[in-house]
């Protein structure tokens, strides 16, 4: 039992970041200099990352059985990351005016050393909404994948999968080929997963030893305050959701707890992407839901980051003693509503969106965000995990609005009565293929044993 436990991903994970604070805190000389170890681990990922999306978003609309399903998924998907991003820049405005973090501050813009910001964002331009829709199409295929442009693979995804759909039975050779392929990059995932110990590791010796956590003294009430919004968002929100669909929270975060330690360890919520939707098929959504949810929410349903724009901008407010009326901070709110989306995936992108809605609004002062230098790396972690938790939640709600939910299995999976893998070997071969947007029947793998 003991020998199991250590052998448990979330636990070697769990060590390797008390040992990178450990490393940080008392050899912070050493711990900043690993900060390779996270960045190979990312680049590993990031090397699978555009083909499983690729392939699992073809698969999943060339196994539709109807193309109605596609638009009934999509737009369902796009409601919901819409509503969601808006409680969370919601709540984010709600906590910061109640806790008020950055109070007493009196921090005079003019004498902030602006650039440190100028450098910040000098490599990431910001974009407006037609440029964004123009972005959407690729020039070439083969350089959205060489970019991991999630948005352009997608949307030739989208295309080829259309286009399989419509070949029907000329198209299976391809799309057979292509589910071997997808197969072989999930077990690629499996060989990259068993060093994220050593990444979050690195990762965390380099966070801890160059910011330290003397440093950020003065503005620990807004790391403090971020993280304990993000809990709430979590606890209260998506855990409504989660009693809604017919399941736990607190069993569902067990169920993927490798992936928010990894998450955790990383910042990066892309870390872990791959395995994150093999798990969702696996604990009962379908796969056309998983292949369409999940690498659309990390564009359009960025819940951590929509907490740490509001919160960020109206701390910047705050200890700069602008004043911010209810309609400025409306008018905060609305703007975030539309820059908070199309820049996930972007190194930064937290920081260089929250800069391009600060200037675009001209009433809070854009310098003053270099109060956040020091922090923004702590506040990541919070960010990244809620974005995890908050994508996987939604892609189990829509699984269940669309009626691609296998409740039955969410059930004996979360419940730990069985193991997510096995339940996958006992489906196989009896399920029908192309896999319906329906749940199957309760007794359904029982009554396939007794007839085989």
């Amino acid at each position: 039992m003991k020998r199991r436990l250590i052998s448990s991903l979330y636990v070697q994970v769990l060590i390797a970041v008390a040992a990178g604070i450990l490393l940080g805190i008392f050899m912070p000389h050493i711990g900043s200099a690993l900060k390779p170890l996270g960045d190979i681990f990312i680049r590993l990922i990031k090397m699978v990352f555009a083909p499983i999306i690729f392939a699992t978003v073809v698969l999943g609309i060339a196994k539709m059985e109807s193309m109605k399903d596609l638009g009934r998924v999509g737009w369902r998907a796009l409601l919901y990351f819409e509503v969601l991003s808006t409680f969370a820049l919601l709540l984010g405005v709600i906590v910061v005016n109640v806790v008020q973090p950055g109070h007493g501050m009196n921090v005079d813009p003019a004498t902030l050393d602006t650039k440190s910001i100028a450098a910040y964002t000098a490599q990431v331009k910001h974009e407006g909404i037609m440029d964004f829709l123009l972005n959407l199409v690729p020039m070439s295929i083969m350089d959205a994948l060489a970019k991991n442009d999630i948005l352009q693979i997608l949307v030739f995804s989208v295309f080829m999968g259309v286009a399989l759909a419509h070949l029907g039975e000329r198209g299976k050779p391809f799309v057979a080929a292509l589910d071997s392929f997808a197969n072989a990059m999930f077990a690629i995932v499996g060989m990259i997963m068993r060093v994220a110990p050593v990444a979050a590791f690195g990762a965390m010796s380099f966070t801890v030893g160059k910011y330290g956590f003397g440093s950020i003294a003065s503005l620990g009430k807004l790391v403090a305050t971020m993280y304990g919004t993000c809990a709430l968002f979590v606890l209260i929100v998506l855990g409504a959701i989660c009693r809604i669909c017919g399941f736990g929270l607190f069993n569902f975060l067990k169920y993927i707890k490798d992936e928010i330690l990894t998450v955790l360890g990383t910042s990066s919520s892309e870390s872990v992407i791959p395995q994150l939707m093999r798990k969702l098929e696996n604990v009962g959504v379908s796969k056309p839901v998983v292949g369409l949810v999940v690498p659309a929410g990390l564009t359009f349903n960025p819940d951590g980051q929509c907490i740490y724009y509001t919160m960020a901008a109206i701390f910047i407010a705050q200890a700069t003693n602008t004043p911010l009326t209810l309609t400025d901070q409306f008018v905060v709110l609305g703007v975030l509503l539309l820059t908070s989306k199309g820049s996930a995936g972007i190194t930064g992108s937290g920081f260089i969106t929250l800069a391009a809605t600060l200037a675009s609004l001209g009433k809070i002062p854009v310098a003053g965000m270099v109060l956040l230098l020091g922090v923004d790396r702590f506040m990541s972690e919070a960010r990244a995990i809620t974005n995890t938790i908050g994508n996987a939640v939604a892609t189990m709600a829509i699984a269940k609005w669309v009626g691609a939910l296998d409740e039955d299995r969410v059930q004996r999976v979360l419940n730990g009565e069985v193991d997510p893998e096995d339940l996958e070997q006992l489906y196989e071969g009896v399920a029908p293929e192309p896999i319906p947007l329906v749940p199957l029947p309760p007794n359904y793998a029982a009554d396939a044993r007794k007839s085989a």
